[in-house]
């Protein structure tokens, strides 16, 4: 099969970043928005769904009133809602041109971490594909504090950025292609601001740590760049599908993807794909707890033999509840795999290095023999 062959795409997700939304002054760029715009309706005439991920709502706020960018959350906070509101205006009077309706979904953390939440969503964007609506996603920067919440540093967020949302939401709604357009032609052998000579690399077939050393630096405009776009590659490949970052600048970019033409980067689908909900404990969930085992107990779950008991548990990090997805470290305090616990920081600390035999008469009831079933664990 033509590895590059997207006529059998059923469903497709495109995200759209910052720099490819506006011009060299900062402002929108119609002619390219529209050009997207026709495209994309084009495929949804075809009989294609697709999902669109935008990012520009804090540059274009930016912009309006003025404001240089600054690190200042609360300032972000208010560009991206008086921006929101300008990038919508013109998906609605694109999209309206061609008689296709459009929604505006904006989304948070909490909104993948917490599983119900999670599976509603899925529910919801599903019913607006079956209408014939092209759902336009952004992550709702007014409201999303989890980094200001959380009482950990070391906390484990599911997405901070549009590049890992637009893999989330494959991931979720079982895409057939992730498309991220940026201003870079794809991913590079090397550096190609220091190495005239850098080459694209056409076909990745397995994001190895190999691959994510070729990442350089964050994109002018944007909080992405090409790590977050990897780490977005990473998802969406262990779930099945095929990704493509491309030069969103290129005449009807959208058009030529879909023609067949060889633009960019292409990463295809893993050899160890993972259950949706499997997929959701490695990827979706944030993560502020950790439990640290023993390398007796890290070779029975890395060999996929067991489930976790609490006489490998070694430390407790952080408090969680029972249900939360945690983080599982070995020795050398590396994470290896997440999970969900089926018992509180508080009772694992009491049943840690114990026999699962003695958690009746420790905790004075009894869940489980596991910590974390095998079912629940997710090998990274």
């Amino acid at each position: 099969m033509d590895i590059r062959d997207f006529s059998k795409a059923k469903r497709i997700v495109i995200k759209l970043g910052t720099n490819v939304l506006r011009n060299e002054s900062g402002e929108a760029s119609l002619p390219r928005l529209y050009s997207y715009i026709e495209d994309i309706s084009t495929l949804v005439k075809s009989g294609k769904e697709v999902l669109i991920i935008t990012s520009g709502a804090v540059g274009f706020g930016r912009k309006k009133i003025n404001v240089e960018k600054s690190d200042d959350i609360v300032l972000k906070q208010a560009c991206a809602a008086i921006g929101q509101s300008k990038l919508m205006s013109i998906y609605e009077n694109g999209f309206d041109s061609y008689g296709i309706t459009i929604a505006q979904v904006l989304l948070t953390e909490d909104d993948f971490a917490n599983r119900k939440r999670y599976l509603n969503l899925r529910n919801t964007l599903n019913r607006l594909l079956e209408l014939g609506v092209v759902p336009i996603i952004n992550q709702n920067d007014t409201v999303s504090t989890f980094e200001l919440e959380t009482l950990y540093t070391d906390a484990l967020v599911s997405f901070a950025d549009n590049d890992k949302l637009s893999a989330l939401v494959a991931s979720e709604m079982d895409a057939d292609l992730l498309l991220i357009l940026s201003d870079v032609n794809g991913l590079y052998d090397c550096n190609p601001k220091d190495n005239p000579n850098a080459k694209i690399i056409p076909v990745v077939n397995d994001v190895t740590e190999e691959i994510m050393n070729l990442a350089n630096g964050v994109s002018a405009g944007g909080r992405g760049g090409m790590k977050t776009k990897l780490e977005a590659a990473k998802v969406v490949t262990r779930f099945g599908g095929r990704m493509i970052i491309a030069n969103g600048k290129l005449p009807n970019v959208i058009k030529e993807v879909f023609t067949g033409k060889e633009l960019g980067t292409i990463f295809l689908p893993a050899d160890d794909k993972l259950t949706g909900k499997k997929c959701w404990i490695c990827y979706a969930t944030n993560i502020i707890g950790k439990i640290k085992i023993n390398n007796g107990a890290k070779k029975a779950l890395a060999e996929e033999t067991s489930s976790l008991l609490p006489i490998g548990i070694t430390t407790i990090i952080h408090e969680f509840k029972k249900g939360d997805v945690v983080s599982i470290l070995d020795e050398e305090d590396k994470e290896f795999a997440r999970g969900i616990s089926n018992y509180s920081s508080d009772d694992c600390k009491k049943i840690m290095g114990r026999h699962s035999d003695d958690i009746l008469q420790i905790l004075g009831y009894k869940n489980y023999d596991a910590v974390i079933t095998r079912d629940n664990i997710t090998i990274l």
